[in-house]
């Protein structure tokens, strides 16, 4: 019998070591990073037990009558331990149900981890959610590059390359998060009038704290930042949590190089290197010059998945 246990304060280590030891554990359900920003969020996550052992960790926030899984984060989803087969999984759908009617929780949103996360095969949640007659409601396609036989980059990514080396842009690993941040608020306000999620103190907390998995490189040109990527570095996978290029970046290929020299230096060690969306309004629009740049280096499709659940 599958039961479930509010996480709280006391269970963080517990929690943490799950995480560590998942089919599909992220840094980013650690408890030091999810709690960064606890003050926006009314955290529900939820520890799973069969026999008083932990089989499955759920990273979720209430929001009115909504359980979300988990709206401060890219990802959600069960976090699953080696043991975890496909009919246990069902049986904590079941026991998932029967908690969120006690709690008066009429709705779960659920953000699927997307397999290129996954150290070993980690879906069981995906029939789950079918037989729970959950309903499919954002489909997000994010450009990906397999690593281990990349497609060829388009021509125009090549000369935009060789105008970078040629104007002698220079890629530095970098821990100056204030500049990179004015430059991509720059950019996100230019185009879309709103500011990054993250704040520079934000990403300096963050990094302080994962400082093996937060990585920050820029593009430089006559000793100024002109573009900027934020890594989010996983066990098989490279996320690119933040890409900025200003106007020179833009106009000598600053953020090619800088991106070609990231890719270079991933893929030897990891398997994917991750782009993210380049969709807007929840997926419905396709920003087709943005993901044109990211399939120019040789990327193509994979989905990030949003189901909701209703509780009857």
């Amino acid at each position: 019998m599958i039961e479930i246990v509010k996480y709280s304060e006391k269970d963080k280590k517990n929690w943490d070591e799950f995480i560590d030891n998942a089919k599909n554990g992220l840094f980013m359900f650690k408890r030091d990073y999810m709690e960064y920003h606890s003050d926006r969020f009314e955290d529900c996550s939820l520890m799973f037990f069969e026999k008083d052992k932990l089989v499955a960790l759920l990273p979720a926030n209430i929001n009115g009558t909504v359980l979300y899984s988990h709206q401060g984060l890219t990802y959600g989803s069960m976090i699953l331990g080696e043991k975890m087969k496909q009919g246990k999984m069902l049986e904590c759908f079941a026991q998932l149900k029967v908690f969120m009617k006690e709690k008066g929780l009429k709705k779960l949103v659920y953000k699927t981890i997307p397999h290129i996360f996954h150290t070993y095969p980690s879906e069981e949640d995906l029939y789950a959610l079918f037989v729970n007659n959950a309903k499919l409601t954002k489909i997000e396609p994010s450009t990906i590059i397999y690593l281990p036989a990349p497609y060829n980059k388009s021509t125009l990514r090549n000369r935009c390359l060789s105008k970078a080396i040629k104007s002698g842009v220079i890629i530095n690993k970098s821990e100056d998060f204030e500049t990179f941040i004015d430059v991509l608020n720059g950019v996100l306000q230019e185009h879309h009038h709103t500011n990054a999620v993250h704040t520079a103190e934000e990403l300096k907390l963050l990094y302080s704290r994962f400082p093996q998995n937060i990585k920050l490189y820029t593009a430089n040109y006559k000793d100024k930042v002109i573009a900027g990527c934020l890594i989010f570095e996983y066990e098989t996978t490279v996320h690119t949590q933040y890409l900025a290029a200003d106007d020179t970046a833009r106009e000598i290929g600053g953020l090619d190089l800088l991106i070609k020299t990231l890719i270079d230096t991933y893929k030897e060690t990891k398997i994917y290197f991750d782009f993210g969306i380049s969709t807007e309004n929840a997926g419905k629009y396709l920003n087709e010059g943005l993901i044109s740049q990211k399939e120019g280096f040789g990327g193509r499709t994979a989905c990030y998945l949003t189901w909701e659940m209703n509780i009857n």
